[in-house]
């Protein structure tokens, strides 16, 4: 799984990246604005302190054409909690990528944030210059992880079924090299470059691996293949 830390070039000087803040604490938020105020190629465009509240901005954001790329998630909230809201946000809106934030490594909760679809997953704690490499790797359409999350999760992760044997044995040659390619970090699009293939078919590689292998995320495949020995781990 390709690292993210190197990359600091982020969008174009004309269009930076659109950023909606999602947390039930004030400070917070405001916390977050003026760390993302230091980076050129990141702008916050918009805050909502609850996700009932954030799908609604969302929504009507999305409808008036102004919809951010990607959204801070916080998952402890009330009435509706972020892995809700990101489960309902990818729904609707898919184009927008969301970065899960909490104070605390839960296993079930950055699982389940994963699987709703949040494309990344941080600890509130992260410095700035963190949160602005997962922001600018979420926009990307690559996955990027706090790295005592990854840690837990590829100790967490077992071959599908329990076996003991080749956990890839079921893949063809072309979805092994996906696979290798989706532990390297990079997306459907680049994937489909890469192979001089379409992204639609790219997906269509990325669901049957998934399958497959027993997973509901291309963030557990990815870490599964590292683990495995398919693919390097992470420099970080």
């Amino acid at each position: 799984m390709r690292s993210d830390l190197q990359d600091g070039q982020g969008a174009e000087p004309d269009a930076p990246i659109r950023v909606f803040v999602v947390d039930d604490h004030g400070v917070v938020r405001r916390g977050i604005r003026s760390y993302l105020s230091i980076f050129p190629d990141i702008t916050v465009v918009g805050e909502a302190a609850n996700g009932r509240q954030a799908l609604a901005m969302l929504r009507t954001m999305a409808a008036a054409g102004d919809a951010p790329d990607v959204v801070l998630m916080d998952l402890a909230m009330e009435p509706v909690d972020g892995v809700t809201a990101t489960r309902q946000l990818r729904a609707d809106l898919p184009s927008i990528e969301v970065v899960a934030i909490t104070s605390l490594i839960d296993q079930s909760r950055v699982e389940s944030a994963l699987q709703a679809g949040a494309s990344g997953y941080l600890i509130k704690d992260a410095a700035p210059e963190e949160l602005a490499v997962a922001i600018r790797a979420a926009h990307r359409g690559e996955v990027h992880l706090d790295a005592a999350v990854a840690r837990r999760l590829m100790v967490s992760l077992s071959a599908p079924g329990g076996s003991s044997g080749d956990p890839f044995a079921d893949l063809s040659p072309r979805e092994t090299e996906i696979l290798r390619l989706i532990a390297e970090g990079r997306a459907n699009k680049e994937i489909a470059r890469h192979l001089t293939i379409s992204e639609r078919t790219a997906r269509t590689h990325v669901s049957n691996i998934l399958r497959k292998l027993g997973l509901t995320s291309r963030t557990q495949a990815a870490l599964l293949a590292v683990r495995e020995g398919l693919a390097a781990r992470p420099d970080r």
